[in-house]
């Protein structure tokens, strides 16, 4: 085991070296090797395939450089060692080839190449598309050829596992469960296999074809993917918490135990933290053995509901089910699923029949994308540390080979979500890859009316409008956080069909008429499938003013790359819409907006958004923030009457720090981290989707606090785009000492503030190249590239 783990890091290690296959494939026009299938299994039903290849060499080579593909998924061994996984999901017009150098696994003499690739087919998860099932290698190079995949290369297809719908309650979209049967898995196929009658020879479907060949062969239309490989660790598997049946010691990890013929054993382990990855159980023995493992977020009562998950008394495990049926060899059989699991709590069922069985033990490897956290924030305020941990968890865990909205559900990457963990990537971890690829996918999703799907890649089209405005602001934030103005470029003319979707919907008044699909805004109490109101003609002021930010990043983004006049066309609308919440949605009765000209219904969402894009009038801002939070927030008292009101949920609480900051209540910030702090209290290690009771523990949009203390609490956001010019406006709030840094392109921003009897000292480093501004107390200072000291009074 671990010369297979030396191997696999061998690889990893040297995956920088993709870069020379791409000067390869650039050279040339076709790609020799054909896609593969086996004779007489299903296309686009489930199916597992095992694929091989034995190749000669005369001597070790230094570099070995192959593409591969695959629909679904596969998992490529070279002698034996797991050499990559892929590949990352895409859509047919965009299709993912991974890149590797494979001379580190390989040796004179015989070499064998295998793969093991599946189809789940129904059973697919959404975030899955697919043309059918099909593998495919292809030689960077002339000496690489003999690799490639072609009518040579065997096929067995895999009888040993099935697919197990998961039985679980609420929407579930990801990987299914499976059975995989000890007794008729192939234990041999990756290491070349045996000469027996279940290999055949693998049937073509086409040569591989790269997206810009007009001839292309299929439906696979290639594209390099630019993402590292995930993250793959061994970490620990958490520790015995209770258990059935055998006498294994709780508070430890699992060890290895034995099993009578005809007992039954139940095993609950705590990871201590939400993780993904892959659990890998060691077993021999047990012949006719069942077990079954369950993966859950948290343990529920009786009642299903989950109450503080660090409890388990009185509760019990539902979720997401593998089952592996030991074939009774004596030798060790590790049994894995093929996707990788989310889970804190892993329950481990055992019932034997005639023969005994031994547990050998219990271990993990995390995966995900491999983010490095370079941002930090400590502070004199201790309670602050678990919020900032959380947040980076989730963030985590919510992103692998695309960004997604939970790890356990339904791994969607969602618009919403996307924009929040993208900014937190930009500025904890200063990689926007997983950025790009999102921007791009969104930009692919666009249907004939200009509009972008709400989530992609997806299997299942769903249209929310609302979230096609929010990616136009995403390219934005992109543009200021990273720069890149010839990718901002490339995603202009999508963002004008989208905003050309709503431009045509707006009416004579201003406001948008009524929006069509799901016009979701965010999971409010009332709001009926997360909608905010709408009257029958439309006029919703909280759909209208997501038109407003819009319009507003698209003429900047106009005037920057494309077209001035569009750039003004875009500003009269943002300009007739905002005249139009303000003349017919402000309610002089209680001094708030309300969310339609009919005035009966109101809530935060409408007024946070009529703050932070200046509806409001300034004078009017502190007043309206304190009135909605009044009742939501502990800390904030009103004046006046107050109207019932939609309180937003965790999701959109990340524009009402930005309303907060903007109406200059920036040290007012962390009174809204109540929610948060009641979530740590509950033992969530990662942050939920909504208040109690909540689907989802771990939600990518609940992590926005993460770059709220960044750019709110530390004051350090983008002056200019590309961050060429910086400005920090800190608002400490109740904190008297801060230490924080953040990831932009040209490297780390750091600062320092104490508090001091003659006011604030700030000890600010930015990277050479890089200047700007500093604000505190209505003045400014300049600031400059490298180290500087400011005593402010």
């Amino acid at each position: 085991m671990k010369l297979w783990t030396r191997a696999v890091r061998t690889v990893w290690a040297l995956a920088i070296l993709a870069a020379m296959a791409a000067i390869a494939v650039g050279q040339e026009k076709h790609w020799s090797a054909q896609w593969i299938a086996a004779a007489g299994t299903a296309e686009k039903d489930a199916a597992v395939l095992h694929f091989r290849k034995t190749i000669e060499l005369a001597a070790k080579p230094e570099h070995f450089v192959v593409h591969v593909s695959a629909d679904n998924q596969f998992i490529f061994y070279v002698n034996g060692a797991a050499a990559r996984r892929g590949p990352s999901r895409g859509d047919l017009a965009h299709w993912r080839y991974e890149t590797y150098d494979i001379g580190p696994l390989l040796r004179a003499g015989k070499n064998f190449l295998t793969a093991t690739v599946w189809h789940f087919g129904t059973h697919a998860a959404i975030a899955q598309i697919s043309d059918r099932t099909g593998f495919l290698l292809h030689g960077a190079g002339e000496a690489e050829r003999a690799a490639d995949t072609n009518a040579t290369r065997e096929v067995e297809e895999e009888k040993g596992i099935e697919m197990v719908r998961p039985k679980v309650d609420g929407y579930y979209a990801a990987e299914p469960g499976l059975r995989i049967d000890g007794g008729k898995f192939d234990w041999n196929a990756k290491d070349g296999g045996g000469s027996g009658s279940t290999w055949t020879k693998a049937v073509t479907l086409g040569r591989g074809a790269l997206r810009e060949e007009r001839d292309a062969p299929n439906n696979w239309q290639l594209v390099s993917d630019r993402l590292p490989a995930m993250e793959m660790r061994e970490a620990p598997a958490g520790r015995v918490v209770r258990t059935e049946g055998v006498a294994v010691k709780t508070g430890a990890p699992m060890p290895g135990f034995a099993l009578g013929a005809r007992s039954k054993v139940s095993v609950l382990v705590d990871n201590g933290e939400l993780t993904t990855g892959y659990p890998v159980l060691a077993v021999s023995g047990g012949r006719g053995a069942k077990i079954r493992m369950t993966y859950a977020e948290a343990l529920v009562d009786a009642k299903g509901q989950k109450g503080n998950r660090d409890e388990i008394a009185k509760k019990h495990i539902v979720g997401v089910e593998d089952e592996f049926l030991p074939g009774g060899e004596t030798a060790t059989r590790e049994f894995s699923p093929l996707s990788w699991r989310t889970w804190r709590y892993l329950q481990i069922d055992v019932e034997t029949a005639d023969v005994p069985m031994k547990i050998a033990g219990l271990k993990t490897w995390f995966s995900a994308y491999p983010f490095v956290e370079k941002a930090y924030f400590h502070s004199d305020d201790k309670s602050l540390e678990p919020i900032w941990k959380i947040g980076w968890r989730t963030a985590r865990l919510d992103a692998h080979d695309t960004y997604m909205d939970t790890a356990y559900w339904e791994r969607l990457q969602y618009i919403g979500d996307t924009r929040i963990q993208a900014l937190i990537s930009y500025t904890m971890a200063g990689d926007d890859r997983l950025g790009r690829q999102a921007i791009e996918a969104f930009n692919d999703s666009r249907v004939t009316d200009g509009l972008t799907q709400s989530r992609y890649p997806s299997s299942l089209t769903q249209m929310i409008p609302t979230f096609s405005l929010l990616w136009v602001g995403m390219v934005h934030d992109f543009w200021m956080y990273r720069g890149d103005a010839e990718f901002v470029r490339g995603q202009i003319p999508g963002t004008r069909t989208a905003l050309d979707w709503f431009l045509r919907g707006q009416r004579a008044d201003g406001l948008l008429g009524k929006i069509s699909w799901w016009p979701f805004v965010d999971w409010g109490a009332d709001f009926e499938a997360g909608e905010s109101p709408q009257d029958a003609d439309g006029g919703s002021s909280v759909m209208t003013l997501q038109f407003v930010e819009a319009l507003r990043y698209g003429a900047e983004l106009e005037r920057a790359f494309g077209d001035a006049n569009l750039a003004k066309t875009y500003e009269n609308a943002a300009d007739d819409a905002t005249h139009a919440i303000w003349k017919r949605c402000w309610s002089e009765k209680y001094g708030v907006l309300a969310d339609t000209p009919a005035q009966k219904h109101f809530s935060q969402h409408a007024n946070i958004l009529g703050v932070w894009l200046d509806v409001i009038p300034t004078p009017q801002q502190k007043e309206v923030l304190t009135k909605i939070l009044s009742k939501s927030d502990a800390g904030f008292g009103a004046a006046g009457e107050v109207p019932a009101m939609t309180a937003a949920t965790y999701y959109f609480r990340f524009y009402l720090a930005r309303a907060i900051e903007h109406a200059g209540m920036g040290d007012e910030y962390l009174k809204l981290l109540g929610p948060r702090r009641q979530m740590v209290g509950l033992g969530l290690t990662t942050w939920a989707e909504s208040p109690e009771p909540t689907r989802p523990d771990s939600h990518a949009w609940s992590s926005h606090p993460n770059i709220d203390l960044l750019q709110i609490v530390a004051g350090v956001r983008p002056k200019s785009a590309g961050f060429r010019e910086i400005a920090i406006e800190p608002h400490l709030g109740e904190l008297k000492e801060l230490k924080t840094g953040m990831a932009i392109p040209q490297g780390m921003v750091e600062v320092e503030y104490k508090r001091t009897e003659k006011g604030l000292e700030a000890h600010v480093k930015l990277p050479e190249g890089v200047s700007g501004q500093f604000l505190w107390s209505g003045k400014t200072r300049a600031l400059r590239g490298g180290e500087q000291t400011l005593a402010l009074p």
